[in-house]
C-alpha cells in the first residue's frame, strides 16, 4: 500500500479508537511531511535506516520535543501498518525518541491574575477567564463542553478530556455569577457553553486563544501569556494551598502521576523563594 493510503486507513482506525481531533490533526501533519519526504510510496520499500536519515535531518531544524513528537508519530504509524499485516517487518521499532528534559510549568502570580481579572471588560470574558483558571481545564476540553454539562447545584462539569474519557471539573462561586450572567445575556440556541461575538456559534481554540491573548494586552503584564498558563497557575494554586498530588492528578486529568509531580518541584522553587525573601 502507499503511504497516503496506510495514512487514511491509520486515521480512521484511530478515529474509531477514541484518539482526539487535536491528536489527529497534529499526526496529519506529520504524515504529510513523511509523503513529501519519502514521495508517495510503498510502505515496504521503507527501511530503518530511510527513517534515521530522515529524523536525523529533521533534528537540525526542530527542538528536541518537536524531533520527540515527530519519531511517536511515526513508531504509532509503523507499529499499526505491522500489526496489521501489510508489512513483514517493523522498521521504526528500534527508533528512540531523545530525551527531552522536564521543564518546570510557567505559571502566573496571584498578582498577575488579578490584573488579568481586572482586564476583563464584557460578561463573556470575565465569564470565559473565570472559568479556565477556577477549573484547570485544558483550553480543547472547554470549547467542546455544552450547557447541559453543567451542574449549578455542584458547581461542577462534565468535561471531555484526553482519549475521550469524561471527568469532573469544579468552579468557585465568582465563576458561577459571571458564567450565569453571561448566558443570561445570550439570545442564540447555540448548545456551546462559549460562543463567538458576532453571529454567534461555538468558539474555535483559536478564538478563545485571541481572547486571552486580547486580556493580556489590556492587563500589561510584560510576557506572553497563553490559557494553559492559567491551567498550571490552576495547579500552582491547588498545591500552595494544601492539596496532595493525588487530588490535583484527578482534578487536572492526568493520565500518569509523573505529569502531575512535576508541581512539586515547582512548590519547592516557590519554597526557596520566600525563604531568601523572608529570612
Amino acid at each position: 500500500m502507499l503511504l497516503s493510503e496506510i495514512w487514511e486507513a491509520y486515521e480512521s482506525d484511530k478515529r474509531i479508537e477514541g484518539f482526539s481531533p487535536q491528536t489527529l490533526k497534529a499526526y496529519k501533519l506529520q504524515a504529510t511531511l513523511l509523503i513529501r519526504h519519502f514521495s508517495d510510496v510503498e510502505i515496504g520499500s521503507l527501511n530503518t535506516e530511510q527513517l534515521k536519515e530522515y529524523l536525523a535531518q529533521s533534528s537540525q531544524q526542530l527542538k528536541p520535543s518537536s524531533l520527540a513528537h515527530r519519531i511517536r508519530f511515526i513508531k504509532s504509524l509503523f507499529r499499526w501498518t505491522h500489526e496489521e499485516g501489510h508489512i513483514p517487518k517493523n522498521p521504526a521499532a528500534k527508533l528512540k525518541e531523545p530525551k527531552v528534559g522536564k521543564r518546570i510549568p510557567k505559571f502566573l502570580t496571584e498578582r498577575e491574575i488579578e490584573h488579568l481579572r481586572e482586564a476583563c471588560f464584557t460578561t463573556m470574558e470575565k465569564a470565559l477567564f473565570e472559568f479556565m483558571f477556577s477549573t484547570g481545564c485544558r483550553i480543547g476540553e472547554i470549547v467542546s463542553l455544552e450547557k447541559n454539562s453543567i451542574n449549578w447545584s455542584n458547581r461542577s462539569a462534565i468535561v471531555l478530556g484526553k482519549g475521550d474519557k469524561e471527568r469532573e471539573v469544579y468552579f468557585n462561586i465568582r465563576c458561577e455569577i459571571w458564567l450565569k450572567r453571561y448566558l443570561e445575556s445570550r439570545n442564540d440556541k447555540d448548545p456551546a457553553i462559549f460562543v463567538t461575538e458576532r453571529y454567534p456559534h461555538r468558539m474555535s481554540v483559536a478564538q478563545m486563544r485571541y481572547i486571552i491573548k486580547r486580556i493580556s494586552n489590556r492587563a500589561g503584564i510584560n510576557k506572553e501569556i497563553h490559557p494553559h498558563q492559567l491551567r498550571h497557575s490552576y495547579a500552582t494554586h491547588l498545591l500552595n494551598n494544601g492539596a496532595p498530588l493525588e487530588v490535583i492528578q484527578s482534578l487536572m486529568g492526568h493520565e500518569k502521576s509523573e505529569t502531575t509531580r512535576i508541581y512539586a518541584q515547582l512548590s519547592g522553587r516557590l519554597r526557596k523563594e520566600f525563604y531568601q525573601k523572608y529570612f
